[in-house]
């Protein structure tokens, strides 16, 4: 599938770094390093704009590693951009830590992963079908 991009930035172009990765990731493109206070959420700009086709979504997401080593996580993850949204692509960070991190320039600071998606229009009933779960919900399997 072919995504028009628009990259008014320093760095390439998103790319896949295996034959079978999902995500592609997302750098930073800033003039000068961000500091990141423990439990603090900054805007990151990336330089990126898109144009998805109709039916699909971006989803930002976590750098694995970043999280791991450093507290340092998308907020809202998924962050989605939708298929008409032409503003930058900016990723809502979050340091999860107790110490200072510093965001640099071309920095990976997600990833961002392209998904079909559906849309949908609502039957309004009076009843639902029933199912083995019924209104369960948050945590009524139990713990093990």
């Amino acid at each position: 599938m072919k995504v028009k991009i628009v990259n008014q930035g320093k760095h390439a172009l998103p790319e896949y770094a295996t034959n079978q990765a999902a995500g592609m990731d997302l750098r930073a493109n800033i003039d000068a390093p961000m500091t990141l206070q423990a439990l603090e959420r900054t805007l990151v700009p990336t330089g990126l704009f898109i144009e998805l086709p109709k039916g699909y979504e971006a989803q930002i997401r976590p750098r694995s590693g970043l999280a791991f080593k450093n507290g340092v996580t998308v907020l809202n993850a998924p962050g989605t951009i939708d298929a008409d949204y032409r503003g930058e692509i900016k990723v809502l960070l979050v340091n999860l830590s107790n110490t200072t991190f510093i965001i640099n320039d071309g920095e990976r600071v997600a990833q961002m992963v392209i998904a079909r998606h559906e849309s949908i229009s609502w039957e309004l009933t009076d009843s639902l079908e029933e199912s083995t779960r019924g209104v369960g919900g948050f945590g009524h399997t139990g713990t093990k």
